[in-house]
């Protein structure tokens, strides 16, 4: 697919859609596509990834592995999410594995040469960096709501731990 479709593709992501024009070239130059068929897996937990993914169309689930109940799924993205984050910001260890809900469409964006545009471009990593703050904000907020919900039927007045041990 050539840099003028990515352009266009991006411009229409929630994640990438108020990029100046000149970050969405750079974006779209250094950027692929990739189809995936349900229950594909992206990456998987603990694996090292070298991507950031942006769903154009689909939906993937992020799952964590968690003794003795095995893959949980944590949530689930759609057009206009990012997954792979980590591969920016924590030397591309992941975090959750993801797996394809739904066949799929992904933009995906290299880590190494995204880094490299942030260290001469202030402006695209000003940008990216931006984008990707929020969207990890939203997903903690997610986290917090569902740790709110998994916690709702403890007893009021009583200590967490002690409402796990008597249940």
């Amino acid at each position: 697919m050539d840099s003028k479709t990515l352009k266009f593709i991006l411009e229409e992501l929630n994640f990438s859609a108020a990029f100046p024009p000149d970050v969405l070239d750079y974006l779209a130059e250094e950027s692929t596509t990739q189809q995936l068929s349900a229950g594909s897996v992206v990456f998987r937990e603990g694996a090292v990834n070298d991507n950031l993914y942006l769903v154009h169309a689909g939906r993937l689930a992020l799952e964590m592995n968690v003794p003795g109940r095995g893959a949980v799924r944590i949530l689930t993205v759609g057009p206009g999410e990012m997954v792979g984050w980590s591969a920016l910001l924590d030397e591309g260890k992941m975090s959750a594995s993801v797996v394809v809900v739904e066949d799929s469409h992904l933009v995906v964006a290299p880590a190494e040469k995204l880094l490299a545009i942030c260290e001469t471009d202030r402006d695209f990593g000003f940008h990216l960096m931006r984008q990707m703050a929020g969207a990890l904000s939203k997903r903690l907020l997610a986290t917090r709501l569902q740790l709110l919900d998994l916690f709702a039927d403890a007893p009021r007045g009583v200590p967490l731990s002690q409402a796990e041990s008597d249940g």
